[in-house]
């Protein structure tokens, strides 16, 4: 087991957290809820290491097939997501612009993502699902005005998102893409974060994204065009950043929209979004009900 993990997960209708380990899952909201009601409140105290630690010499309390995975931070204030931030994510837009010279964002809500294993959902209204995978940035201590040289400070784990979009909807109006990126249950979180240790853990991660084990994206995180120090610089120029957030950096080229025809998502497909030292998150496809 290279790096500590901890997830969110729910067992008989209860949402826990705890240790991944090979054996299973202990169950350290048990031991810890008093302190730290969710994985929330222990980022924001600073306790994931002191979590992990803690984990190193105790049994599993549930097996892996026996809990359903949920996006590891509960309720996050802000979920910020970072769109074209691959050189080669520009050139798709075969727009003739220059690369741009601040990055692009939107938000989306807590409940357009589900956790690892359950599935997106093809919402009625679309059968343009779209896949998206990408690392996760966690912050861990709150600031606003936060200079490139202390944003890794900031930083309190990464975890992965397959930031699925409905991409005729993020074409409804002139400027704007919020409706096609916040779909009930079209995206993905997880499937645990990995606590942060230093700037060699993120200076240059492999990306992956693979659909029915056919390999769609592959890119590497020392090639962002703002890099994570820039981005925590940047959007604390406009929100305070607070324990919990997340910040989702950018997708690779290769999504479905980008080819000729398209190839959308559709029930039964698997998409495994893959990155060195965090892990691998996996998602089916259902339609909506």
């Amino acid at each position: 087991m290279p790096h500590p993990r901890l997830a969110t997960f729910s067992v008989n209708g209860a949402t826990k957290y705890g240790a991944v380990t090979e054996l299973g899952i202990v169950d350290l909201s048990a031991r810890y809820a008093g302190d730290y009601p969710t994985l929330r409140e222990a980022i924001a105290h600073g306790a994931l290491h002191r979590l992990t630690d803690a984990a190193e010499n105790l049994p599993a309390d549930f097996a892996l097939d026996d809990v359903t995975w949920q996006p590891p931070i509960p309720a996050p204030e802000k979920i910020i997501c970072i769109g074209v931030n691959y050189p080669d994510r520009n050139a798709e837009y075969k727009d003739g612009q220059d690369a741009p010279k601040f990055p692009s964002m939107f938000m989306r809500t807590p409940r357009s993502f589900v956790g690892h294993l359950q599935p997106l959902v093809r919402p009625r209204a679309s059968t343009q699902l779209d896949y998206e995978g990408e690392v996760v940035l966690v912050i861990g201590k709150p600031g606003r005005h936060i200079a490139e040289r202390d944003a890794l400070d900031h930083i309190a784990a990464l975890t992965l998102c397959n930031e699925g979009t409905i991409r005729d909807w993020v074409r409804h109006a002139k400027f704007n893409v919020t409706q096609g990126k916040n779909f009930d249950s079209t995206g993905s979180l997880g499937p645990w974060i990995v606590p942060y240790r230093d700037e060699a853990q993120l200076a240059d991660i492999r990306l992956t994204t693979h659909v029915n084990g056919d390999l769609r994206q592959d890119d590497r995180t020392i090639r962002l065009m703002f890099g994570f120090r820039y981005l925590i610089h940047y959007i604390s120029t406009f929100t305070t950043l607070v324990p919990g957030d997340v910040i989702v950096t950018g997708t690779p080229t290769g999504a479905g929209a980008r080819f000729d025809p398209p190839r959308y998502l559709v029930p039964g497909d698997i998409i495994e979004i893959a990155a060195d030292g965090i892990g691998t998150l996996r998602n089916g496809v259902v339609d909506e009900a």
